[in-house]
């Protein structure tokens, strides 16, 4: 077989993203419980696989296809841990179209297991150029998005 390597990379929705990813030992901390902060990497696949399934890839990102060097930075995070996971666990992270407020864009996102929502967050991301200065979302990249000034 030629060619790359498929990964999984969950499901489009209508609105939304859906992608599983299993507990391993190196999420968890000693007592086989997730970290709290390996839910920042389970969060950032979800949002990182959902943009990639829209067309925005973070490689033509930084190589410039929209004029000049970008890249998504997070400036906020809100998040709400309700539950724990465990070690071997199936989690799905479910991410959904936010808002777009200037240079913010808010993604909502959850991590459940089977239908028991675990976390729940709203993590809003800017666009920056290599000296981490801001940029305006370009008309391109919103119409892939799905975007448009008020509402992703």
């Amino acid at each position: 077989m030629s060619g790359t390597p498929q990964v999984d990379t969950g499901t489009l929705l209508d609105a939304a993203h859906r992608l599983n990813q299993r507990v391993y030992f190196e999420h968890t901390d000693f007592s086989g419980i997730v970290y709290h902060a390996r839910y920042l990497d389970f969060l950032e696949h979800g949002r990182t696989d959902y943009v990639r399934m829209l067309g925005v890839h973070h490689s033509a990102m930084r190589d410039g296809a929209y004029g000049e060097s970008l890249a998504f930075a997070v400036h906020r995070m809100e998040i709400d841990f309700k539950k724990s996971a465990s070690i071997d666990d199936v989690l799905t992270v479910e991410t959904r179209r936010g808002t777009l407020h200037g240079l913010r864009l808010v993604f909502d996102q959850c991590i459940k297991r089977d239908t028991e929502v675990l976390l729940e967050a709203k993590v809003t991301v800017v666009l920056v150029n290599p000296e981490g200065k801001p940029r305006r979302y370009p008309p391109e990249m919103l119409a892939q998005l799905g975007v448009t000034r008020d509402k992703f």
